[in-house]
């Protein structure tokens, strides 16, 4: 996800029609695979809302591998972690796609709030679920965050060593996007005054005034639309990849509430990255994406066993959908290597 603290909404309502890229298939689902609606507490007594995917050819006798999948920052389990989720479970996996606290299903008020350390917290809650299945082995659980759920997995795994394997594809670090913006383009001077406008409309709405948005996706192109505002136009304000939760309004969606945001100032996700090892880490980025630089970052950081793997011809968004570009053969091959096939 962009973020563009202080953007306004647009008046013009979503367009549609747009023809699809190749590849994209967002909605996906598959016969081979059962799709369960499931929830469960957190540590705090807020209900996760997940889909659990369980290939039909299970043998629930044995336990069997499992994958948690976290969605794009804004976004919700619908958008891009279902298929992810349903690909894996192809493989013979035992998936579960979930909605970050505050978004989607889940519970959390506001709705979009930032809150990461309970970004992270629903995925320790995930494995909690996973690991109380019968035909799960707990000691076999793995994780794949995309977009912003990349830097929110990895600061899960660092205090959760039940996540035994961890990978993330077009990761953004969301602390440093909103501290620094994408090449560091962003001076301390206008943090300071993104800082500045949520205090004071912090005070604004606890005075009553009503809650503003930052950032998300814009509901309509102009002229001078930033490229990668279009990218995620594409995807999110289109039928490639629209999906409005029930309760919230289509305005609103990716959109996170204007004074939580300031949250990821605080969100240094990659400190400590080294303590993870020596459970593995792959890091899949596209060649193209705007987002390379969080996926290269956070290798360099990590410790052994580690690896980089770059999608040639691909941008940010191309990974969240395109399923001709998303290197599944290498996911399976990742997780098949570190979690093990099912036992007894």
């Amino acid at each position: 996800m962009l973020s563009t603290a202080g953007a306004t909404l647009a008046a013009a309502p979503p367009k549609k029609g747009t023809q699809l890229p190749n590849g994209a298939d967002n909605f996906y689902t598959s016969d081979q695979v059962t799709v369960q609606k499931v929830s469960f507490k957190n540590q705090y007594q807020m209900t996760v809302a997940a889909n659990l995917f369980v290939p039909k050819a299970l043998d629930r006798k044995k336990r069997t591998a499992a994958i948690v999948v976290g969605h794009p920052m804004g976004a919700v389990k619908e958008q891009s972690a279902n298929l992810y989720a349903t690909k894996m479970a192809e493989q013979g996996f035992v998936t579960l796609s979930l909605d970050l606290a505050f978004w989607g299903g889940s519970d959390g008020q506001p709705r979009n709030a930032v809150s990461p350390d309970m970004y992270a917290e629903s995925f320790s809650a995930a494995v909690d679920y996973l690991g109380s299945q019968a035909f799960v082995d707990k000691q076999q659980i793995g994780a794949i965050g995309v977009c912003g759920s990349g830097s929110f997995v990895i600061s899960a795994a660092k205090i959760d060593p039940r996540m035994k394997a961890i990978a993330t594809v077009s990761m953004y670090d969301m602390g440093a996007a909103n501290r620094d913006a994408l090449n560091h383009s962003q001076t301390v001077e206008q943090r300071k005054q993104i800082i500045a406008a949520a205090a004071e409309q912090r005070q604004a709405e606890f005075n009553g005034d009503a809650v503003r948005y930052t950032g998300g996706t814009v509901l309509a192109l102009a002229a001078d639309t930033h490229p990668i505002q279009r990218e995620f136009f594409d995807f999110y304000r289109t039928p490639r990849g629209e999906f409005t939760p029930k309760g919230a309004s289509a305005r609103t969606t990716t959109m996170p509430t204007l004074t939580s945001n300031v949250k990821f100032m605080n969100f240094y996700p990659f400190n400590d990255i080294e303590t993870i090892s020596p459970r593995p880490m792959l890091f899949i980025t596209g060649d193209q994406a705007h987002s390379r630089e969080f996926s290269e970052d956070a290798y360099r950081r990590a410790a052994e066993p580690k690896e980089l793997f770059i999608v040639p011809g691909a941008g940010h968004v191309d990974l969240y959908d395109r399923v001709t570009l998303i290197p599944f053969d290498k996911l399976t091959s990742f997780f098949s290597r570190h979690l093990g096939a099912a036992s007894a």
